[in-house]
């Protein structure tokens, strides 16, 4: 081939892959970078097109570098994206939100401890520094009461604990303000839905502090607290990738469900929210041991010290939201409420990382909005549907770019060296029949949970069993029948474990209830000072505690 046929083909790939190359860039800049640009995506097209027709440039040379006109607009980006040499931009200038609901958010994670500490101790100490005499406190309560379906009336408990919130947890109370304006327009839109009174929107801030991925010290989850046990019979589905305990929206609704049921049992919203707090069986006994009384405050003795601050602490915070300037609480502008989002449907496996390289939102902001994703990871599982979260100005991004995105995601962690998590889905419920030699400790060591869960799923009073009694479980370890257990059992150590024919521990220096419950699967600190007939939590070295029911 002669030599300036040689350039001149080279100068045709060339201007070719140039003008690609600018019609590719132009699709990641903003709006106002785009109609800046001296090179336009319609007019650059029509230069290849007039360039192929003067036969400058030939369709052999454009067909060797696999430019197809049709998909210039958009699927070059496919490339760019594999290449990770671009980040995929919207069309529409993005919004420069202001970071203080961000900021806010984040803080919660610390709160939650400081509101749970509140709540199971509530201040007995005499506050006389908040400018709040007694007789306005009255009357706000007497207005509060005429709007709302709870028996808000004055006494001197409750003034303390607002007087505690005012003094001690004011920085507390003024960091829910602000965080509340993200999340309560979503709790009003559920409560709303299921005739449960607005003011409920407070009860997530005792539960949870606004924090969705909150954790108590017995295992319950999310904004609004849910055991696994009582997630599940409501819809809230877990597994090794996702916690719908966790996801603010499948969680109200939730939320919702049972404080409808609870208030359909006791027909009065205070005490619905006391069972939502210790379970119905134990307002039930409280109800019982007053002498027949149904008001929470003329009960509330009777009831476990936890549930006793529980109602206090929303009645409070309730009146701190009502009363918020006449105290000195401001609100600040959250510039993100939860409406200026939305969400997608994903349709493949995807990281936060990846989503947040891609669409250019951080992964704090993601796991904010996604907090249902225990691991940063979207799965994708047959015949279940997950979602993305993302803020409105990021949701058409992601939808223009999908096949770019979820190619991109695929080719990422195709070249990964480790394995991704494999999903182990919880199991649902089984009905368990009774047999001879059971006991609670044992039936719960069986199926991974705690006797207490057991008791209440099935209300029971007491450890006692009858034979073909049927229990429900939801069991978060499937069953291994004894004869696989003996068989592992002969090549491996039992340490940690009840030995064959033992049923006793004999007390060591240094033991407590606590260490000694965690040597034995199954065995709580409850089983062992029944069993045991203990007071207290003080032990004896040498001391020989039984560690079943022996007499069942």
């Amino acid at each position: 081939m002669p030599q300036n046929q040689t350039l001149s083909k080279m100068n045709q790939k060339l201007k070719i892959a140039l003008l690609a190359t600018l019609l590719v860039s132009t699709s990641f800049l903003s709006a106002q970078e785009a109609d800046s640009t001296v090179v336009n995506q319609q007019e650059t097209k029509k230069e290849l097109l007039a360039a192929v027709d003067n036969d400058s440039l030939s369709a052999q040379s454009m067909e060797d570098l696999k430019i197809d006109l049709n998909e210039i607009d958009g699927r070059q980006i496919v490339k760019a994206a594999m290449d990770n040499k671009f980040h995929l931009k919207d069309v529409q200038q993005a919004r420069d939100y202001d970071s203080l609901w961000l900021k806010e958010l984040h803080a919660n994670a610390q709160l939650f401890s400081e509101m749970s500490l509140e709540v199971q101790n509530p201040s007995a100490e005499e506050l006389t520094v908040v400018d709040l005499p007694t007789d306005t406190l009255k009357a706000r309560l007497a207005r509060m009461d005429e709007k709302t379906p709870f028996n808000i009336a004055y006494n001197p408990s409750l003034e303390r604990v607002i007087k505690s919130f005012l003094v001690r947890k004011k920085g507390l109370m003024q960091r829910m303000i602000t965080s509340s304006q993200f999340y309560f327009p979503l709790f009003e839109q559920e409560l709303d839905n299921n005739d449960i009174p607005l003011e409920i929107k407070y009860l997530a801030i005792v539960e949870s502090a606004l924090n969705p991925r909150a954790r108590s010290r017995v295992g319950a989850k999310g904004l609004w607290q849910f055991m696994y046990g009582t997630g599940k019979m409501y819809g809230l589905d877990v597994s090794s990738y996702v916690d719908e305990r966790n996801d603010p929206i499948l969680a109200t609704k939730a939320a919702s469900k049972y404080l409808s049921k609870l208030h359909d049992i006791f027909n009065d919203w205070d005490l619905a929210l006391a069972a939502y707090n210790s379970g119905p069986g134990n307002v039930n006994k409280a109800i019982r041991r007053s002498g027949g009384y149904k008001n929470y405050w003329n009960i509330r003795r009777n009831l476990p010290r936890e549930t006793a601050g529980y109602l206090p602490a929303f009645l409070a915070t309730m009146y701190i939201f009502e009363y918020a300037e006449e105290h000195g609480l401001q609100y600040k502008k959250a510039e993100r409420p939860y409406f200026e989002t939305d969400t997608v449907h994903v349709k493949n496996l995807i990281t936060f990382d990846q989503i947040s390289k891609l669409v250019d939102i951080s992964k704090e902001e993601l796991e904010l909005l996604n907090p249902a994703y225990k691991l940063n990871i979207i799965p994708k599982i047959k015949g279940k549907t997950y979602t993305l979260r993302l803020p409105i100005t990021k949701i058409g991004k992601f939808v223009s770019n999908e096949e770019a995105i979820y190619a991109y995601a695929k080719k990422e962690l195709d070249s990964l060296e480790k394995p991704l998590p494999q999903l182990s889905v919880a199991k649902n419920q089984v009905r368990y029949k009774v047999r001879s030699g059971d006991y609670l400790g044992k039936i719960a060591e069986r199926y991974g949970v705690g006797v207490s869960q057991i008791k209440r799923w099935n209300g029971l009073r007491s450890n006692n069993l009858r034979i073909g009694q049927r229990l429900t479980i939801f069991p978060r370890k499937p069953y291994i029948p004894k004869q696989t257990i003996a068989k592992k059992n002969t090549s491996k150590s039992t340490s940690g474990t009840i030995a064959s024919g033992s049923k006793v521990h004999t007390v060591q220096e240094g033991d407590s209830l606590w260490t000694i419950s965690r040597k034995y699967p199954g065995v709580s600190i409850e089983n062992l000072r029944e069993w045991n007939g203990l007071s207290s939590n003080n032990l004896k070295p040498g001391t020989k505690l039984k560690l079943c029911d022996c007499s069942s």
